[in-house]
């Protein structure tokens, strides 16, 4: 198996509540509530984890709320390169309703200043080498620039290691820049960093095709239950998943990734690589909290996933 270093540059504790049916302006009462360490690298360190992968954790931490992600980490037994910082990391409030649909209300966090930045900078030059890949995922924290944040990615890359990437907005924008060798946006983020529509699966394909020209090599597209498609210089596969009982979509995208970084890193077939990410996703979506828990249910989701190729002339 591989060693991967995950970086979370603004973790948060996930607070998820379950309601029937949220009522704005109204009592609510919850049906149930759960608090977990998390942030998207820390998620897909998990399932790095139960995929069998040794594991790096780095980012930022506040220091007035540091029990919770320690814990994880030991628990996990990841290897800790996260950087204390004052004040409390995040907390992020997740509202799920019955139906599975689901209302974030995330908090601010730290302010991360210019020591915190210069620490993890240094410790990623020494900690990162011999590391196989390097997940990047999530938003950036207060204090934080984009310009920061493609330094950040093309030293990594120049470190050697293959960048994977999963963000938004501006620092997805300042991250394609470093052309990295992995990038997961949802339609709503292609569509957002490259200023296009992308609903049709022709128009996520011209779309890749922007970014692959840049230097990306691989760019996975998710559309929720519409499926994922993955692009390559010389490929297009979509990938339908089963039809499942939805808890909490949290996780879904990170768990994504962590499929497609694991089949990619051990050199699977690209059909078998696409169809047990999505299957892991889509157990994702069964359940709250992080991780893969039942095999003999992701064995049967990954005989559902229906697989499909794409044309690459089409547009």
């Amino acid at each position: 198996m591989a060693k991967i270093l995950t970086l979370t540059l603004n973790p948060a504790l996930d607070i998820t509540v379950g309601l029937d049916t949220l009522r704005p302006g109204h009592v609510n009462r919850s049906q149930a509530q759960h608090s977990h360490a998390a942030g998207k690298g820390l998620n897909v360190a998990q399932v790095l984890a139960d995929l069998g992968h040794s594991v790096t954790v780095a980012g930022f931490l506040g220091r007035d709320n540091l029990q919770p992600f320690e814990a994880l980490i030991e628990w996990r037994g990841f290897t800790d390169c996260f950087v204390r910082v004052a004040g409390e990391t995040r907390s992020n409030l997740k509202l799920v309703e019955a139906d599975g649909r689901v209302t974030d209300i995330n908090g601010q966090g730290p302010e991360v200043d210019e020591a915190a930045r210069v620490a993890l900078m240094r410790l990623l030059e020494q900690q990162a080498p011999g590391h196989d890949a390097v997940v990047v995922a999530g938003s950036l924290p207060r204090g934080v620039s984009p310009d920061w944040f493609r330094q950040l990615l093309t030293q990594l890359k120049r470190q050697g290691l293959k960048v994977a990437l999963d963000t938004s907005g501006d620092a997805l924008r300042a991250g394609l820049q470093s052309a990295p060798w992995l990038v997961k946006p949802n339609t709503e983020e292609l569509g957002e960093v490259l200023g296009m529509a992308v609903p049709s699966a022709a128009q996520q394909h011209a779309a890749a095709g922007q970014l692959l020209a840049t230097g990306v090599e691989h760019v996975v597209v998710s559309a929720g239950e519409q499926g994922v498609s993955w692009f390559t210089a010389g490929s297009a596969l979509r990938a339908q998943p089963p039809k499942v009982r939805v808890a909490s979509t949290v996780g879904a995208g990170d768990s994504l990734v962590a499929g497609m970084v694991h089949g990619l890193l051990l050199g699977e077939a690209a059909e078998q690589t696409l169809r047990r990410a999505t299957a892991i996703a889509a157990q994702a979506v069964t359940q709250v909290g992080f991780g893969i828990r039942d095999r003999e249910q992701l064995t049967r989701f990954e005989a559902a996933v229906q697989l499909t190729e794409q044309e690459e002339g089409c547009r």
